[in-house]
């Protein structure tokens, strides 16, 4: 059976279109993608996304731990801020991506870890295991909902709806920073590539928070819309872009790994530096197509430096073309052709994100 957020039934009041996804019911679109993809690059639009799975670890162990877990280096935050990283098996391979904020504010501690959705099972199990050399602590927060409210306007119009605690504190929070406070968790943090917060709140909540944002012109979106944002904003899929068989350094995401200190044995770090050393075979790059037609998962790209494979792909609403993430051998560059039912279409292989705060940053 599955699972529904506490919001399932505003979704389904709102002509949702309901579509299963890791496990849980949740809104592909209501009505138009398309026009939730605009409204999040030109307005604000919310996003249900309480399916994800949110940790929280504490314990004297807390930040040892969580060093040797993740690949990126949870030392390097003060009280507030938030890192991405993947996590990995002893082979390099990412298990999953995800983001950590440190806490500490308003009376918390410890650190909130907040993973995929389709990768809960694994994940919990893997950062269980890793956590039995450690004192620390878990739990598993299913008591709260997750919205995403994002685009140019989402500060002016969900301002209004912060309790006072918060309002102050909100104005000054810098990307990747979070605030909690009345059991509000508010970060700048986001799967867009615009403006926005992510908002962490008690379940029951959660309805009057959503019903709020939709009364003050903020737009309901689905899946569907968020998935073609962060694909225009150059941000991998766990699944697709990468998985337990591809490391961060063929994926785009070498920039996530904290090398320093070099006495740091977080998990994957000797994999790594052997592909480090070797030289990565492959990179992670944008492709804009020339021609009609729309770029999908798997299929084939020639470049002048050999075969390469598309690892996410669509339409963008934003650059009307279709548009794509590609594995690519590592030298390849420049024009390329796509392999699309049958036919070579010609295509370009650009540096990503493809757009960001609404603007088309590929010519």
């Amino acid at each position: 059976m599955p699972k529904r957020t506490p919001l399932y039934d505003r979704h389904v009041a709102a002509g949702a279109q309901i579509v299963p996804f890791g496990g849980w019911d949740m809104p592909l679109h209501y009505g138009s993608q398309i026009e939730e993809h605009h409204a999040v690059r030109r307005g604000a639009g919310v996003f249900d996304v309480s399916h994800m799975t949110v940790v929280d670890v504490r314990g004297g162990g807390a930040t040892d731990y969580l060093r040797r877990l993740l690949a990126n280096d949870v030392a390097r935050l003060a009280a507030g801020q938030a890192l991405y990283s993947c996590m990995l098996n002893e082979s390099g391979g990412v298990i999953d991506d995800l983001i950590t904020y440190r806490r500490g504010l308003a009376g918390t501690n410890g650190y909130r870890v907040i993973v995929n959705a389709a990768t809960r099972d694994k994940d919990l199990q893997w950062m269980r295991e890793v956590g039995r050399a450690f004192e620390v602590d878990f739990q598993v927060r299913d008591d709260l909902v997750m919205l995403a409210v994002q685009g140019p306007k989402a500060f002016e119009r969900a301002s209004p709806l912060l309790p006072p605690s918060l309002a102050a504190a909100v104005g000054l929070l810098g990307a990747f920073h979070a605030v909690e406070s009345n059991g509000v968790f508010l970060a700048r943090t986001g799967y867009t590539g615009e403006e926005g917060w992510e908002i962490l709140l008690p379940a029951e909540e959660g309805v009057g928070w959503w019903d709020g944002l939709l009364a003050a012109g903020v737009v309901p979106c689905g899946l569907g819309a968020r998935d073609t944002l962060r694909l225009e904003a150059g941000m991998n899929l766990y699944g697709q872009d990468m998985d337990e068989m591809t490391s961060p350094l063929v994926s785009g995401l070498a920039w996530t790994v904290a090398w320093e200190p070099a006495s740091r044995e977080f998990i994957g770090r000797g994999a790594l530096e052997r592909e480090r050393a070797a030289g990565p075979v492959a990179r992670l790059a944008g492709v804009v197509l020339a021609e009609r037609g729309v770029m999908r998962r798997e299929q084939r790209v020639l470049t002048g430096a050999g075969e390469g494979g598309i690892t996410s792909g669509g339409f963008s609403p934003t650059m009307n073309c279709s548009i794509a993430l590609a594995r690519v051998p590592r030298h390849a560059s420049g024009d390329c052709q796509v392999e699309i039912r049958g036919v070579m279409r010609s295509a370009r292989l650009v540096r990503p994100p493809f757009v960001r705060h609404g603007q088309v940053l590929v010519a």
